[in-house]
């Protein structure tokens, strides 16, 4: 006989889990199905693990220029395999934690193979056997994973994904980066702080693409300057890959194509969701693997929800978990909770952080986007090089840009790069959400000495009011 649930979902990442969480706040009888490792790739492969390396290179960099604060370091190594070991341990740390709250929200937990068999029941196929469920509903919160090179798929020796690369066999001496989004540049920044020889591969014209143009030109150049190859409008046609390493063909924006070899490969080139054999493609429109669906995370089957990277972009983890609770309190409300009131989600107040050296952050519309968009726009623009805090940290490399509506003060985006600005991108983000003006932003009083200072010049340079520059 099927178990029953309210609620099942299938994916225990950072949009399954969480939506899990709130269906059983809701009061709703809720069983999670996770094939591999409660957490997703979030907590187990990506976000979460990663940021404990970038953690480990950060201090190394620290280390290695103690000079630049008036301190002597000798001696100073890096030890790869105890980096790896702690940021394995920083995910198996939050694993476990993800497990406890399974059990403090008294969520059922199937781990096994899920595949529907239609819009409100399911199968698992586990180390038990195989289990069949049935439910109200069910989201699908699969995920996705790296694209492969169809040349040159990933082999774990010489062609890593971010998989591999987050727990590698060896320190790669000469590592070729093939995408600059922000998980190809995270790891090259990553590993370039740790020694490595690093040359990126970008087939657009400019790194950090989906960025502000002006922010995606200051990284490069920063990135440069660190000592990385940076090759923008180029694109790699052939991986051979050897015993030692690989040789990689490479067209570069001038149409001239070299050979060159590198130790290790790093395949950045986007995702694919993992949506085959999961028995969706005849329950819900598809569109190149990615499930469609409306503002609340509905498919076109009623009962059948999904959320995160197995539905479009932008495919960042706090995007999935907001899907995740937004689709949870709008079944809550078809099952007769009439005191839950979801909202849809607004894609345009969902920021985008990136972990390299020096960071990323962005919400909203780039200026270019603005204009494309008809909008008469006011740009503000303040350097890091103009803020108490950062100078007495070491950190003058960077600057705010904001972008407001001409016509009535809107904040339509804000782009920064530099250290610490994936937590202050929020106060923009809430800033946002509540449809601020130019007008508050202004009037708003910001603690001295901080890097948020930033902010408020960067809006009065929009205006021309900026104090310290």
């Amino acid at each position: 006989m099927a178990s029953s649930y309210d609620v099942i979902v299938l994916g225990s990442g950072p949009g399954g889990y969480v939506a899990a969480i709130r269906c059983a706040q809701l009061g709703l009888k809720t069983a999670i199905v996770e094939r591999e490792n409660l957490g997703g790739i979030c907590l187990n492969w990506g976000c979460i693990p990663t940021k404990a390396l970038l953690r480990s290179a950060e201090i190394f960099h620290y280390m290695q220029n103690a000079k630049d604060y008036g301190l002597k370091a000798q001696g100073i190594e890096a030890d790869l395999e105890a980096v790896v070991k702690r940021s394995r341990g920083v995910a198996k740390q939050l694993n476990q934690g993800v497990t406890h709250l399974m059990k403090k929200n008294k969520i059922t937990v199937h781990m096994g193979e899920g595949t529907l068999t239609g819009a409100k029941s399911l199968t698992v196929k586990g180390d038990k056997g195989e289990e069949k469920l049935t439910a109200k509903h069910i989201i699908v919160a699969t995920g996705a994973r790296a694209r492969d090179l169809p040349f040159a798929p990933a082999d774990g020796e010489r062609v890593w994904t971010y998989r591999t690369a987050m727990t590698p066999p060896e320190m790669p001496k000469k590592l070729l980066v093939i995408g600059s989004g922000a998980i190809g540049i995270e790891f090259a920044s990553f590993y370039n702080d740790m020694g490595s020889d690093v040359t990126v591969v970008e087939m657009l014209d400019r790194v950090v693409p989906v960025e502000d143009a002006e922010v995606s030109a200051f990284l490069e150049k920063s990135l440069t300057k660190q000592g990385m190859t940076i090759m923008t409008g180029a694109g790699v046609e052939d991986i051979k890959v050897g015993k030692t390493g690989v040789k990689a063909k490479i067209k570069a924006k001038d149409g001239k194509v070299t050979e060159t070899e590198f130790t290790h490969a790093i395949v950045a080139i986007g995702i694919v969701p993992n949506t085959e054999n999961i028995g969706i493609d005849k329950l819900a429109d598809m569109d190149r693997g990615f499930i469609q669906i409306d503002p609340y995370g509905r498919t076109k089957s009623k009962g059948l929800w999904a959320i995160g990277d197995c539905t479009p972009g932008p495919w960042l983890a706090h995007k999935a978990s907001h899907e995740g609770v937004t689709a949870a309190e709008a079944i809550a409300q078809e099952l007769g909770n009439k005191d839950v009131h979801p909202h849809a989600l607004d894609r345009n107040n969902i920021p985008g952080c990136t972990y390299c050296h020096p960071q990323i952050a962005s919400v909203g519309m780039t200026e270019a986007k603005a204009k494309e968009a008809g909008y008469s726009v006011k740009v503000g623009n303040f350097p890091f090089i103009g803020n108490g805090k950062a100078i007495a940290l070491g950190e003058a490399e960077g600057f705010i840009k904001t972008v407001f509506d001409a016509k009535t003060g809107e904040l339509l985006g804000a782009h920064m790069i530099g250290a610490e600005v994936t937590e202050l991108i929020q106060g923009y983000t809430v800033g946002k959400q509540l449809e601020t003006t130019e007008a508050e932003l202004m009037q708003t009083v910001f603690p001295h000495p901080t890097l948020s200072e930033m902010m408020h010049e960067s809006v009065l340079a929009a205006y021309g009011k900026a104090l310290h520059i």
